[in-house]
């Protein structure tokens, strides 16, 4: 069975966040995790998903809705290596 792109990526970005792969400051971390897409990319990316649901996405929306679940899921992997490195630390997130 073939890797799509997005398992090959969620693999790369596992095995960034490892624990094996040291921790950020808590600093780092408590900053990374006020991280947020802002109002207006959350609007556009649900406008997109309900067109994709309803099979009316264009192909430019496409790759738009792909870039914004890029993103999205780059910064959840983000996130989730800050609380390690928070637990890590001892820390309350």
């Amino acid at each position: 069975m073939t890797a799509t792109v997005d398992d090959v990526e969620s693999q790369i970005l596992e095995r960034a966040i490892s624990t094996n792969n040291g921790s950020w400051s808590r600093e780092a971390a408590r900053a990374i995790l006020a991280f947020k897409l802002a109002d207006a990319d959350l609007r556009r990316a649900d406008e997109l998903a309900a067109k994709a649901r309803g099979g009316s996405l264009s192909p430019e929306e496409s790759r738009q809705l792909d870039n914004y679940l890029r993103v999205g899921r780059l910064v959840e992997f983000m996130k989730a290596k800050a609380l390690l490195s928070l637990k890590q630390a001892g820390a309350a997130a």
